[in-house]
């Protein structure tokens, strides 16, 4: 049976490899980025987070929407962290979720990161939780580097909390997360490119299995997190980390 997914961030790296890995099935895929998209929005935005699910709806034109990928991210700045890491994300999920009211086995799945798990700024991520944007935003002034993993933490959190709720869990929709170790996209390559910053990075991120992962290894989790089978697995962060998390939190997490 064909399914009808949104996928955001579907321009480059892991977005991209999901909407292709789908469209392989035979899936139709509702892509979403700044650019090279069917639908071109900015997540950052209120305007851009409107638009997205008005655009759907049209899309639909009265199909139900199978399953979303909220994957659309960013490093650029803790302000744009917060702004499409946590908040964006999560209006991409809750405005799309009554689209999915139709759809015999709907999925929802985020794009985390394996971050989540080490050094963040408390502060800024309760202000996240908290769900005033412009709060969090100005918490985030000062935290540099802590606003990515600080951004995906909150967002790991709210959905932890949001899956098994009655407008997820209570109405029959699966919501997941991805956490990705380090991935060989372009918003990676900008910092890694660097080799005292990728040294930086794979001091934080160890990944014996292998190295670095490619966006094809991310996206084959999120095709099946997304698929009909997944059915009675909520409220998880599955681990795509080369062996990460299990190297620094150890035998006694699971």
């Amino acid at each position: 049976m064909t399914r009808t997914y949104v996928v955001t961030g579907s321009a480059s790296g892991i977005g991209r490899a999901t909407a292709e890995r789908i469209g392989r099935d035979g899936h139709r895929v509702i892509d979403v980025d700044l650019h090279d998209a069917t639908i071109t929005v900015d997540l950052a935005t209120a305007d851009g987070r409107e638009a997205l699910v008005s655009q759907v709806r049209d899309a639909l034109a009265g199909e139900p929407l199978d399953a979303v990928v909220a994957n659309a991210g960013t490093m650029a700045s803790p302000e744009l962290c917060v702004r499409v890491n946590h908040f964006g994300a999560i209006a991409t999920l809750e405005g799309l979720r009554p689209l999915m009211a139709g759809s015999h086995a709907p999925r929802a799945v985020a794009t985390a990161s394996c971050s989540v798990i080490g050094p963040h700024d408390p502060a800024l991520v309760e202000a996240c939780l908290a769900g005033d944007e412009e709060a969090a935003v100005a918490a985030s002034e000062g935290v540099d580097l802590l606003g990515y993993p600080s951004s995906k933490r909150a967002l790991a959190r709210w959905l932890r909390a949001a899956a098994i709720g009655p407008e997820w869990a209570g109405a029959g929709i699966a919501l997941n997360a991805v956490a990705p170790g380090i991935v060989e996209t372009p918003m990676v390559q900008q910092h890694v490119g660097d080799p005292a910053m990728r040294e930086l990075f794979d001091a934080a991120v160890p990944m014996p299995f292998g190295g670095h992962c490619r966006p094809e290894h991310v996206a084959e989790l999120i095709a099946f997190l997304a698929a009909p089978g997944t059915e009675r697995l909520t409220g998880q962060v599955v681990f795509v980390d080369g062996g990460s998390d299990a190297v620094q939190r150890g035998d006694d997490v699971f």
